[in-house]
């Protein structure tokens, strides 16, 4: 005997949980679905906005900016491991106390899998600079050289500003010896420096997916694919001819040399016309 579905109503209306086909069905009206991939997911339940003219989705499209929002409604409903135990342990081949506490984020995770070491055990992204291995530490806000406790790190308020959205990538002056970020004179620069390489690496929320969406209230899986999460990048060394700082020297050179013929002749100019000294007065 096929067994009833659960059911949980949203706004007076009651609509079968099918953990099978990943959907909300109208008790009252089978044809009428609402698919589960098309919602918000937020860690401890599904998010989407309503209409309760159609009960279902809100229209693409519909705005609710322009006061017309009385047939609409944000809806928050819980993880389906809360509404269909039964059928979720079904699904996923656990027994009921195993998936007694999990959200449906959790039981979709692989033993072993990049997102089960980076959500479970808590195992920390890596990137490698140089040669040197850091971490991707959200929490500090900062990327922290392995075994180098004299180092600060690269802090990351400091770099915000070096984001390329065109390139859709950090890219910052580094100091390999201190391993930190080592702003450069742009204004001043008259010769490449010897002590500094610049990096390029992508963006946070690429090198760790799973901390981005903790630390700014995504859901845990938001826009994590399983099969190409990875947990340790390297950043590329850029050939000078790559960044701006050739063509600085270039221009801090022409300016100097300007400024220095400017100097010549106005020397030239006080010594045609000298100033003169006034006497004392009768």
């Amino acid at each position: 005997m096929e067994r009833e579905l659960p059911t949980v109503n949203i706004e007076g209306t009651d609509f079968f949980v099918d953990v099978i086909k990943n959907e909300l069905k109208e008790k009252g009206n089978p044809q009428n679905r609402m698919s589960i991939k098309n919602m918000l997911y937020v860690g401890d339940g599904y998010r989407f906005q309503y209409d309760m003219t159609i009960n279902n989705f809100l229209p693409f499209g519909a705005s609710m900016a322009l006061g017309n929002n009385n047939h609409s409604k944000e809806i928050k409903i819980p993880n389906l491991v809360e509404l269909d135990p039964i059928g979720m342990a079904k699904k996923y081949n656990r027994t009921i106390e195993e998936i007694s506490g999990k959200t449906d984020f959790e039981l979709t995770i692989k033993p072993g899998s990049p997102i089960d070491l980076r959500w479970n055990k808590k195992i920390l992204p890596t990137l490698d600079i140089a040669g040197h291995t850091f971490y991707v530490d959200l929490v500090m806000d900062k990327l922290r050289p392995k075994d180098d406790f004299k180092s600060k790190g690269i802090d990351l308020s400091e770099i915000r500003e070096y984001y390329d959205r065109y390139y859709q990538a950090y890219i910052i002056p580094y100091n390999p010896k201190t391993r930190e970020f080592q702003e450069v004179g742009i204004r001043t620069i008259t010769e490449l420096p010897k002590e500094i390489i610049v990096i390029k690496f992508p963006h946070l929320s690429e090198l760790d997916n799973v901390g981005w969406n903790i630390k700014y209230g995504f859901g845990p899986g938001h826009l994590i694919k399983e099969d190409t999460l990875q947990l340790h990048f390297k950043a590329r060394t850029l050939p000078w001819k790559e960044t701006n700082i050739p063509e600085n020297i270039k221009l801090n050179l022409e300016e100097q040399k300007l400024e220095q013929k400017e100097k010549i002749e106005a020397k030239k100019l006080s010594d045609i016309f000298p100033e003169q000294k006034k006497g004392r007065k009768m």
